[in-house]
């Protein structure tokens, strides 16, 4: 079947969780799956950015069925609170979307000393799926679908300096960050495969998503006219947020969709509608990905899946 990103099925009766959903990308996933019926979670920190995101999606989405759930994936040991507040037995799939790009020279950390780019956008969700697991289970195939980047591509893990403390550089840790997200995202794909779990790992990018070249939406996101119109030679190779969501929206609806597979544009991993991809050998290693897990399951206290 060819995948129609703007006639995506019919979601109705699933529940979906999107951390980060009340911006950026993270935004566009929530509005492109509460378009097809799905029941939309957004998880956020930020009670006011969620708001105007449900209510942005609203105004498009007369009949959408979206609410929030106060998430902070900086702190760890509020996390089993926030999966508690999201009154649902089952979850048919998580969106592991939220993250944060510092490009400041000085390392930042959260209240349990970790790095704060790692923190949020790797060790929390790693937490968090922890949490969300049983829910997961009670789902008939659920989804976990993790947010890669194209920025991983080129960087390697050094998991003697997993926190990046002794060699710290904004972009780099950044692209670390994601590096590790997606290594843990096929590492959790080989770990439910063994445990005949009927969870499903998916790794899905955005390509490159510009805000210059993204649709506003009242409250949520506003473009001057100058900076699309000087973004818009950019178009042949990078692309707005909104089809950034698109690679993730297939990964969570798509029937044909299977475990341990990497979805992203299709022109030059950057822009298009969303392809199969075929990942880094630096992503899928088995003993860097073991090596990671256990790594991280020290530093948060939790194992996903474990028995």
């Amino acid at each position: 079947m060819t995948w129609n990103v703007h006639r995506p099925p019919l979601a109705d009766g699933t529940t979906i969780l999107v951390t980060g959903g009340n911006g950026g990308i993270g935004y566009f996933i929530a509005e492109q799956l509460a378009s097809v019926g799905a029941s939309v979670i957004i998880g956020s920190r930020s009670t006011a950015k969620a708001s105007a995101a449900i209510r942005a999606i609203s105004t498009r989405i007369p009949n959408a069925q979206v609410q929030h759930v106060l998430l902070d994936l900086t702190d760890i040991d509020s996390l089993p609170v926030a999966v508690q507040r999201l009154k649902v037995d089952s979850l048919d799939a998580v969106v592991l979307n939220a993250g944060i790009a510092l490009d400041i020279p000085q390392r930042k950390e959260n209240k349990r000393g970790h790095e704060l780019m790692l923190a949020t956008n790797y060790l929390g969700h790693f937490a968090l799926v922890h949490h969300l697991a049983p829910k997961l289970t009670a789902a008939p195939a659920a989804r976990i679908v993790t947010m890669g980047s194209f920025a991983a591509r080129s960087e390697h893990l050094d998991l003697d300096d997993l926190q990046s403390e002794r060699d710290y550089n904004p972009k780099r840790t950044y692209g670390r960050s994601k590096l590790a997200q997606m290594i843990f995202a096929f590492e959790l794909d080989r770990r439910l495969r063994l445990l005949g779990n009927t969870c499903i790992s998916v790794i899905a990018h955005p390509g490159g998503a510009l805000d210059a070249l993204t649709p506003p939406r009242g409250g949520v996101h506003q473009r001057s006219g100058r900076a699309h119109l000087l973004a818009l030679p950019y178009k042949a190779l990078l692309q707005g947020k909104d089809a950034g969501a698109w690679s993730a929206v297939r990964a969570v609806l798509d029937q044909d969709v299977q475990s341990g597979q990497l979805w992203g544009p299709r022109t030059l991993g950057l822009r298009g509608t969303p392809h199969l991809e075929k990942p880094k050998d630096h992503m899928t290693d088995p003993t860097t990905g073991s090596e990671l897990w256990a790594a991280t399951s020290s530093l948060t206290n939790s194992n996903p899946f474990a028995i």
